[in-house]
């Protein structure tokens, strides 16, 4: 054991299980097994006492299940992680781990260099997940975080054809422009400029031309 080493909790109801999980991360470099728990409610104490970096934790235990004492332990103590090494892996058991605050999710039967890298990568912040779970995981995240917001369209009080106007009034354009540019008639775009100083309450083209350019208008087109 050295200073440097990865202080470890082993949590399972299961007594070989745990004896047996804890003798083989023990016997790893680098890992320090400071304490086992065999449910939830006891993990969350052996945590408190042995303030371990990293909790491999078991879901299904009498008294307190693993999801419950995981958020607890890193609601308390916001240094120590938990990886879950469990049998469950249906995905609301998986999410419902994440969103309790575990760093890792692993299925039992996992190998020793897999349980070993979760607990390596908890440790230092990171996150892992088995290899069966990762892209399930990904596409959790991905469909929770969904298209970015538009941005609002400026000046909502406008109609389309008017906004058009706006932006090319911003450029720099004349009515005689603006027209050929849009394929309308001079005197659509006259009816459309009288309607934009009206809406903005803008006394003339200089004041619309203000107001547009610092909503972001005029910018991405060259006046002539």
């Amino acid at each position: 054991m050295t200073g440097t080493d990865i202080r470890v909790v082993v949590v399972d109801d299961h007594q070989i299980v745990r004896e047996g999980l804890a003798s083989l991360l023990g016997a790893l470099d680098g890992i320090d097994v400071v304490g086992t728990a065999a449910d939830g409610r006891d993990a969350v104490h052996v945590a408190a006492e042995a303030r371990p970096d990293v909790v491999v934790m078991d879901i299904s235990m009498p008294h307190l299940d693993g999801i419950e004492a995981t958020r607890m332990i890193t609601g308390r103590q916001p240094g120590t992680r938990v990886v879950m090494l469990t049998m469950n892996e249906d995905d609301e058991t998986v999410l419902s781990a994440i969103r309790a605050g575990a760093s890792g999710y692993l299925l039992k039967g996992s190998g020793a260099d897999e349980v070993l890298t979760a607990i390596r990568a908890a440790a230092a912040g990171g996150m892992v997940f088995g290899a069966s779970l990762a892209a399930r995981v990904a596409s959790y995240f991905s469909a929770s975080a969904g298209p970015a917001p538009a941005e609002p369209e400026p000046f909502p009080e406008l109609t389309d054809r008017e906004r058009d106007v706006l932006r090319l009034l911003a450029a720099g354009r004349s009515n005689d422009a603006i027209a050929a540019e849009l394929y309308v008639s001079s005197k659509t775009v006259r009816n459309a400029v009288s309607g934009i100083y009206a809406k903005l309450h803008a006394a003339g083209r200089a004041e619309a031309i203000i107001k547009a350019r610092e909503a972001g208008y005029g910018r991405d087109q060259p006046g002539r």
